[in-house]
């Protein structure tokens, strides 16, 4: 089965917004594929405000979650991947999902080649 933390993840923003909050982005940004300013890291980690006014292009799918902002008057592409996501709040409450570090999905195990039996052979006898 796919993970749950992508379909998590917009559920949340969409119910955020329905509740008339703004959604915050609580990102990893040691996780590799994540694109966002380094000016604004802290402890290896960043706050984006994805709310409709403040990002433009937003567009969160089983794998990232991309949109373009402006931070100090220049706009930037931003990418996240799902798995360095580790929580999407209201600004106003804190009230939403925080997932763990330990969170990201593991492969599955390769199933186990099935042993090759010889097959029946016939054998012509005089």
């Amino acid at each position: 089965m796919s993970s749950q933390k992508p379909y998590l993840i917009r559920a949340i923003f969409d119910w955020l917004l329905d509740n008339g909050a703004t959604p915050y982005l609580l990102v990893n940004t040691t996780f590799p594929g994540v694109k966002v300013p380094e000016d604004y890291i802290n402890d290896n980690k960043i706050v984006l405000n994805i709310a409709p006014d403040a990002v433009q292009h937003f567009q969160a799918d089983n794998e990232w979650i991309s949109f373009s902002a402006r931070f100090s008057g220049k706009p930037l592409e931003l990418f996240v991947p799902i798995e360095a996501v580790l929580g999407i709040y209201g600004k106003e409450n804190n009230q939403g999902m925080f997932f763990t570090e330990d969170e990201a999905p593991t492969p599955p195990d390769k199933p186990k080649p099935t042993p090759v039996k010889d097959r029946p052979s016939l054998k012509i006898v005089k």
